[in-house]
């Protein structure tokens, strides 16, 4: 564990002051269009820097740090280009001139990138690198899967929302007509794919890089994922009858929140099931009008 607790130092240094430097930019100059970016080039700084370093290019480390970069080049430039397009980040709003609450975003952000990367940087750091097993196979898989669905989803939405006649609905078409969320199942998906692919060399205290995607999901599911876009929808839509339909049926709600499923399946589904395995948690719906 010293070569893996040395890189895991050394990660943590470079995130901090990667995240710094972005941080002064916003602060000084109140320009918060580099935000998303600053993330996700984050994660392919780490992936390449442990891989030159250790500098051993086993399949693995070469594949999984591939993945990281194109995942990272993917979605930073799409995150870019929107934001430019949008003219600002509305998650600042009321932020631009409150040094601390910046502070507190930015720090965060540090936090997810460095968590959620421990799979690649340990897998980097190890020297102990099995054969081909079958959890590399499987894992890629589930990243080829995640990052399709991301990619596809974040494509309908913007193609929608650029549409003129859409300027007042809320995006129900391609794979948003089986998820109110498919970009972040995606997303989810990828992440614990690197975490499988990862799981070869695994042993011991490593086996604590399973941390990364479950604080993913976490920061997805009840932080800056899902409670923000609800919260924004349901106060944008909450009075609209075709809305309410779309997020729910009388007692019945019919659209899965993350998982991909047809709404016939969905809706006929117990509700503690829907609560329990698939994510429909009460706090998705504080905003919405009560029911009568």
């Amino acid at each position: 564990m010293g070569a893996v607790s040395h890189f895991l130092a050394l990660t943590a240094i470079v995130t901090i002051a990667y995240q710094l430097f972005f941080f002064i930019i916003t602060a000084i100059l109140k320009f918060d269009k580099l935000t998303d970016f600053a993330g996700t080039t984050n994660f392919i700084v780490l992936s390449i820097l442990t891989l030159v370093l250790k500098g051993s290019w086993h399949f693995r480390q070469v594949i999984l740090s591939m993945l990281v970069v194109i995942w990272g080049l993917r979605l930073g430039l799409f995150l870019l280009m929107r934001i430019l397009q949008w003219g600002e980040d509305r998650r600042f709003d009321g932020k631009r001139d409150q040094l601390g609450r910046l502070a507190i975003f930015w720090t965060f952000q540090a936090i997810w990138v460095w968590t959620v990367s421990l799979p690649v940087t340990v897998i980097n750091a190890s020297d102990n690198q099995p054969s081909l097993h079958a959890g590399d196979i499987i894992g890629w898989i589930m990243w080829s899967l995640g990052i399709l669905v991301e990619i596809t989803a974040d494509q309908q939405k913007l193609k929608f929302k650029s549409s003129q006649e859409n300027r007042r609905k809320w995006c129900s078409v391609g794979l948003w007509k089986y998820s109110r969320h498919p970009n972040y199942f995606g997303e989810i998906f990828l992440w614990w794919g690197i975490f499988v692919a990862s799981t070869p060399v695994l042993e011991g205290a490593k086996w604590l890089v399973v941390f990364g995607p479950v604080f993913l999901t976490l920061l997805l599911l009840f932080v800056s994922g899902l409670p923000l876009l609800e919260e924004s929808a349901d106060k944008k839509f909450g009075n609209v009858a075709a809305y309410l339909s779309y997020k729910r049926t009388t007692r019945k709600t019919i659209f899965s929140p993350l998982v991909l499923l047809p709404p016939g399946v969905y809706g006929n589904l117990p509700q503690w099931f829907k609560t329990s395995v698939l994510f429909e948690f009460p706090l998705y719906n504080n905003n919405l009008p009560k029911k009568t």
